[in-house]
């Protein structure tokens, strides 16, 4: 498996949020974000078994989701506007109804002008574990609230708070807690083996 494709277009043309959103619905075969210099990074698809366990965590979110209905949930195609300029889509968030709701109609047919509050990124056998952090370290330094980022390589999962109360979960015998910004919401990670 190789790793992302980072193409070095800021320096020649930088995209306006519009733009980026026609090349990527123009290439809809491609998982394409832009860092927050301005570079595009293209993602091949995910394997088999990463794409079963996203199918899981989105599974379980959306559930809950549906029974609380307290927000929107977003699967991996998604995308996110971020204060830094960049534009991820995470394997799975979600926004509590009341940011949704301000959203405009035509805000919420392209990629969302906001950072999710919750955003949950899964690791592959391709990704390097610095790179995926330091993405989750993006998710949180651009407002969101908890972020887990689930390592089934390790077996581990690193939880980021708002408070920087941030731990790691060191067995997949656990279960995660939404804590306040997703109610009751809990994730039993035996699911994911």
């Amino acid at each position: 498996m190789l790793g992302p494709l980072i193409l070095h277009t800021a320096d020649i043309v930088r995209l306006t949020d519009d733009e980026l959103f026609r090349l990527c619905a123009a290439n809809r075969d491609l998982q394409i974000e832009r860092d927050a210099q301005g570079d595009l990074i293209i993602m091949s698809p995910s394997g088999g078994e990463t794409s079963a366990r996203n199918g899981l965590l989105i599974a379980e979110l959306v559930i809950w989701n549906r029974e609380e209905g307290l927000g929107k949930a977003f699967d991996s195609n998604g995308g996110f506007l971020l204060p830094n300029g960049a534009m991820r889509a995470p394997d799975a968030s979600w926004i509590p109804i009341a940011r949704w709701n301000q959203l405009s109609e035509a805000q919420r047919k392209k990629f969302l002008p906001l950072c999710p509050d919750f955003v949950i990124e899964l690791r592959s056998p391709s990704d390097r574990l610095a790179d995926v952090q330091k993405k989750m370290q993006e998710w949180m330094e651009n407002g969101c609230r908890l972020g887990w980022l689930i390592d089934p390589v390790e077996e581990k999962t690193y939880v980021y708070r708002e408070t920087g109360d941030n731990t790691v979960v060191d067995s997949f015998d656990e279960t995660l807690s939404g804590d306040d910004v997703l109610p009751g919401f809990a994730l039993d990670l035996t699911i994911l083996r």
